[in-house]
C-alpha cells in the first residue's frame, strides 16, 4: 500500500497540482493586456522572421492551450485565444511556439531525438494501459506476467520520451523570454506574467514524466513480486 501511495498517488496529486498552477497562472495573465498590444500571432511571426524562417505557417485552432508546432508539417498553430489576443499569457504562449520553430530550423538535437521517438511512444502509449490492466488481473499467471513485462516496455518508453521532452521545452522558453525582450515586444517589466505562465507550463512536463515514471516503477516492483513468489 505504501508503495502505491509513493509512485502512484502521490505523482496524480502532483500533476493535479501542476494543472492547477498552469490554469490559474494562464487565466491570470490572459487578462493583463500587452502595453504594445501586439498579437500572439505577430509576436510568433516576428520571432520566427528574426531567426531567417519565412516558411512557418501561422494557423488558428480551436480549444484552450491547444497551442503547439508541427515540425513534419512546418506549421504552428495557435489557440484562438493566444491567436488574436495581446495578453502576456498570449505573447509567452506564442513566442515559446516560435521556439520550437527555431530549434528545428537549427537542428537543436533534444528535439531530434524526440521526433525520433515519437512514433514508437504513440503506439506505446496505446497499448500501456491495456496490457498492464490484464497484466495485474492476471498476475498470478504466465501470461499475465508477460502482459506485465509489456506495459512496463510501453511504459518505459513513454518515459524516455518525456525524460527527452523537458529539455526540448525548457530551451524553446528560454529562447521565447529572450526574444519577447529581445526584440521589444515586451517591455522587462512584463516578463513576470510570462514567467509564471511558461514556468507553470514547464511543471505540468515535469509532473508527466514523474507520473509515467512512478508508473513504471510499480510495475517493476509487480514483476519482483512475482520472481518472490516463484
Amino acid at each position: 500500500m505504501l508503495i502505491w501511495i509513493i509512485l502512484i498517488l502521490v505523482p496524480m496529486l502532483f500533476g493535479l497540482y501542476a494543472q492547477f498552477k498552469i490554469r490559474s497562472a494562464y487565466a491570470r495573465n490572459v487578462e493583463i493586456p500587452s502595453r504594445g498590444q501586439i498579437r500572439g500571432a505577430e509576436a510568433a511571426l516576428a520571432v520566427m522572421q528574426s531567426a531567417g524562417i519565412n516558411d512557418v505557417e501561422i494557423v488558428e485552432v480551436e480549444g484552450e492551450l491547444t497551442d503547439h508546432y508541427d515540425p513534419t508539417h512546418r506549421r504552428l498553430a495557435l489557440s484562438s485565444q493566444n491567436y488574436h489576443g495581446t495578453s502576456l499569457a498570449a505573447l509567452g504562449v506564442a513566442a515559446h511556439e516560435a521556439g520550437h520553430a527555431i530549434q528545428h530550423k537549427v537542428g537543436y538535437a533534444m528535439m531530434g531525438v524526440r521526433q525520433t521517438l515519437a512514433p514508437a511512444t504513440q503506439i506505446a502509449a496505446s497499448v500501456a494501459n491495456l496490457v498492464i490492466i490484464v497484466g495485474i488481473v492476471l498476475i498470478s499467471s504466465a501470461f499475465g506476467g508477460m502482459m506485465l513485462k509489456l506495459g512496463a516496455v510501453a511504459l518505459g518508453m513513454i518515459c524516455l520520451f518525456q525524460l527527452v521532452t523537458l529539455p526540448v521545452e525548457f530551451d524553446a522558453t528560454r529562447r521565447a523570454k529572450a526574444q519577447l525582450v529581445g526584440l521589444g515586444i515586451l517591455e522587462r517589466e512584463e516578463m513576470p506574467g510570462v514567467n509564471e505562465t511558461l514556468d507553470a507550463a514547464a511543471l505540468t512536463y515535469i509532473a508527466a514524466f514523474v507520473a509515467s515514471l512512478g508508473s513504471l516503477l510499480h510495475i517493476l516492483s509487480l514483476l519482483a513480486g512475482r520472481r518472490d513468489d516463484d
